[in-house]
């Protein structure tokens, strides 16, 4: 099931990364339509506009309507956005910006609205011991989807209407390979289906929907009691009020200084402007395989991911990535001075897996597990808001920086940054490894390491079921 839903996410990584090689061919005067510096930072920032409107409007329908549906519906919107590029062929230059426009509106509507289910629904399937690795699932679609485009942009470099057309089949697969994905018992639970929350949950944990397990039983009688009792009058508040609740205002705080951190790291851009990043650089190899090839080593990076975090936790992972994304910015802002050939391209792989290690991924990953049941979809988007409006500042600024700053100074201000991330995380994000999803939400409204006697006695068990052939 998770297989299947990160291929829906591969909206965000396409939607995010397309300017990097759509970007030469739309600036060049040369062309018939082509945009002018202004029109270009739009076209390469407008979707973290959008993308807190998608966030804000996954915080709704995402309890109202489900996990399931909620994929569905922003894959139906990416749809339309790809079918809006593909078709802005008239001979009008406004027309086509204009179309172009919308077409980016909507397709970072999608990708708010993409930064969220995935996690959440990793979350609340999952067993604690693998819970890392279903919820990096998402990261890494949305890793494949920036590698697909860099890749689609190596062979089509001078068509970006054939490009959107491309998209737009594989964005109609998506949604079609989604029918068979099963909701969560979680959701289902909260919105009190039993008997298929209770399927759902056999299912999950490896038997068929119609069986059951007395492990599976005692899993599912802590699920309710979770959902359905304990905080009982906390949980009909409406989500302002809930937001007086420690266990709720202090992740939330938490992960707002870790996704600020992370925007203004220059992870971000360093994906939209890639291929831009690389020319300024001095980069001897071709900028859009250079783009290539931080796509590969951030999918393999992701891959990686799960296993380190599952060895080192989350804070020491944390610290790691960005204290090498630190240095590797600072090299690659000196990188033109040294004339190296290869040197620019190489730390900026380097760069790229220093923060797929950590700082890119790391932020979703713990905003699906550190808030509780009944917050856990409006404070995702909640979240989500926050980080695209982070993301619009620094994208939309960076072209501006560049011509204040210079080039180098920039890249420099972004290695500093990273480096404050390393002090914010060591201070204030706490260890959330190995524990289970109760655990956290005790530890944040108490303080204290441990849960609450009835969660102690089964523990969130989670067992993993294997029938006999």
């Amino acid at each position: 099931m998770m297989s299947l839903l990160c291929l829906g996410m591969l909206a965000f990584g396409m939607g995010l990364a397309l300017p990097a090689v759509t970007l030469n061919q739309l600036t060049d005067p040369k062309e018939k339509i082509h945009l002018d510096k202004s029109e270009a930072s739009w076209f390469a920032s407008v979707t973290t506009i959008t993308c807190p409107l998608g966030s804000l409007l996954t915080a709704y329908v995402m309890d109202k309507i489900g996990r399931k549906r909620t994929f569905v519906l922003f894959n139906c919107i990416a749809i339309v956005s790809w079918a809006l590029m593909a078709s802005a062929v008239q001979d009008n230059p406004e027309t086509v910006f204009i179309q172009l426009m919308i077409s980016r509106c909507l397709i970072g509507v999608a990708m708010g609205m993409a930064s969220s289910p995935g996690g959440v629904y990793g979350a609340e399937i999952s067993l604690p011991k693998i819970r890392s690795r279903l919820i990096l699932g998402s990261s890494l679609a949305t890793a494949s989807g920036v590698l697909a485009i860099y890749v689609l942009g190596y062979f089509i470099r001078s068509d970006w209407h054939l490009l959107a057309m491309v998209l737009l089949g594989l964005q109609i697969t998506f949604v079609l390979l989604l029918i068979p994905v099963i909701e969560t018992p979680s959701w289902l639970l909260s919105k009190g289906r039993h008997k298929e929350a209770k399927a759902s949950l056999s299912y999950f944990r490896g038997l068929k929907t119609h069986e059951t397990h007395d492990e599976v039983d005692a899993e599912f009688e802590l699920l309710m009691k979770s959902i359905n009792s304990g905080n009982q009058n906390e949980r009909k508040k409406p989500f302002r009020k809930s937001l007086s609740l420690p266990e709720v205002y202090k992740p939330l705080l938490i992960m707002c200084g870790l996704f600020f951190f992370q925007q203004f790291s220059g992870i971000y851009v360093v994906v939209v402007y890639a291929v831009q990043i690389a020319s300024e650089a001095g980069s001897s190899v071709d900028p859009i395989l250079c783009a290539v090839l931080i796509g590969l080593a951030r999918v393999l990076t992701t891959c990686l991911l799960g296993f380190i975090l599952e060895k080192m936790g989350r804070r020491q992972a944390a610290m790691m990535s960005a204290s090498g994304m630190a240095i590797c910015m600072f090299l690659l802002g000196i990188s033109k001075y040294l004339q190296i050939p290869y040197f620019a391209a190489t730390v900026m792989i380097i760069y790229i897996v220093f923060s797929a290690l950590g700082l890119w991924t790391l932020p979703f990953f713990i905003a699906a597990e550190v808030f509780p049941q009944s917050v856990r979809g409006p404070c995702s988007g909640v979240i989500g808001f926050f980080v695209y409006v982070m993301a619009f500042l620094i994208l939309k600024a960076h072209p501006y920086l560049v011509d204040w700053m210079t080039h180098s100074n920039v890249l420099i201000f972004y290695a500093a940054m990273s480096l404050f991330a390393v002090f914010y995380v060591y201070i204030f994000l706490p260890e959330t490894k190995g524990k289970t999803l109760q655990e956290i939400e005790e530890y944040f409204r108490t303080g204290k390491q441990g849960v609450r006697k009835d969660v102690m006695e089964v523990e969130m068990q989670e067992t993993f079921v294997r029938t006999k052939a």
